[in-house]
């Protein structure tokens, strides 16, 4: 049974020893993933109130991301793997299986189904975080509205989103991105971190 695992924050760089579990259990990184709408609207708790990315289907930017092979068999230990890593419930994580035995609560984007069926693989598991940008804020996401969140941040949460932008691959290109690349007050955390 082949099982890809989707990834395009954290999960990618972030090799603490805490995950090192979950990194014995996946194939390195390949790119040419589905490519799906992606942008930092959802405000992480655990990071200090940083944003950080999710599927966002009302304000993200279709973005390829990346894949790893799953050495397990078993896609529920798959399911269990990515799910302790990211310290979540299991309704947080999304799967797709090609043979539709089980649905997922996250709805599945189309560009997994298709991408599932030209890659030939059984299981597509995702981390499907939504964003709670409007419940922690209490305002709709915008650009200009997360710029105003991350200004509000202390000095260490907003080194923290910095960090955390920064080191988001390079095909994560989405509005917020862009426009804190043109932030006077953002690109010296950025640099600085």
């Amino acid at each position: 049974m082949k099982i890809a695992i989707l990834g395009w924050g954290s999960l990618i760089w972030d090799n603490q020893p805490k995950f090192e579990n979950f990194n014995k259990q996946v194939s390195r990184w390949q790119n040419n993933g589905p490519k799906l709408k992606l942008e930092f609207s959802r405000i992480s708790s655990s990071r200090g109130n940083a944003l950080t990315l999710v599927i966002d289907e009302n304000n993200g930017e279709h973005c390829k991301v990346q894949y790893a092979m799953s050495t397990r068999r078993n896609p529920d230990d798959a399911i269990c793997d990515l799910r302790s890593r990211e310290s979540t419930i299991l309704k947080r994580i999304g799967y797709y299986f090609t043979d539709g035995s089980k649905t997922c609560e996250p709805d599945v984007p189309k560009s997994i189904k298709s991408w599932a069926a030209l890659k030939k693989i059984d299981v597509v598991i995702w981390t499907g975080l939504e964003s709670n940008f409007k419940k922690e804020s209490k305002v709709e996401f915008t650009v200009d509205a997360a710029i105003e969140h991350l200004k509000q941040l202390s000095n260490g949460s907003v080194t923290n989103a910095a960090e955390y932008i920064r080191k988001a691959p390079v095909f994560v290109n989405t509005p917020l991105r862009r426009k804190l690349q043109n932030e006077q007050w953002f690109t010296d955390v950025y640099s600085s971190v």
